[in-house]
């Protein structure tokens, strides 16, 4: 059985920094791409930073671009997201997700996702 399970989150003030961890087990795991995506209070999900299997190509959204980093440990099973300077509207439940095939680097078409864990930014 698959599970990804993020950790990590929690209460931060704006500027601070929060470095989420996503534990993968039950797949190949250096066969995934992984992800993270967001959703926030009463907004759409939308996609926060791709990783591909080896760790060669990265993605980030406009959003998050110079703040945020994704990485991998295949090893390890584990993939992080490392945000800096954040921002209240970055509060949000962040979500990792592994898909097995090919896609864009931006797609939202993936296999397995992760409960979540929450991040909140105060002013």
């Amino acid at each position: 059985q698959v599970q990804l399970v993020e950790s990590g989150g929690g209460l931060v003030q704006a500027g601070g920094s929060l470095r989420l961890s996503c534990a993968a087990s039950g797949l190949t795991f250096s066969t995934y791409t992984t992800a993270w995506f967001r959703q926030g209070p009463r907004k759409e999900r939308e996609i926060v930073a791709t990783i591909s299997r080896s760790s060669v190509i990265t993605y980030y959204a406009d959003a998050v671009k110079g703040r945020f980093t994704i990485s991998r440990d295949n090893a390890k099973n584990m993939v992080y997201l490392q945000m800096n300077s954040l921002k209240p509207e970055d509060t949000a439940v962040y979500h990792c997700a592994a898909r097995r095939v090919l896609a864009p680097v931006d797609s939202y078409d993936y296999d397995y996702w992760g409960q979540g864990t929450q991040v909140t930014v105060s002013t």
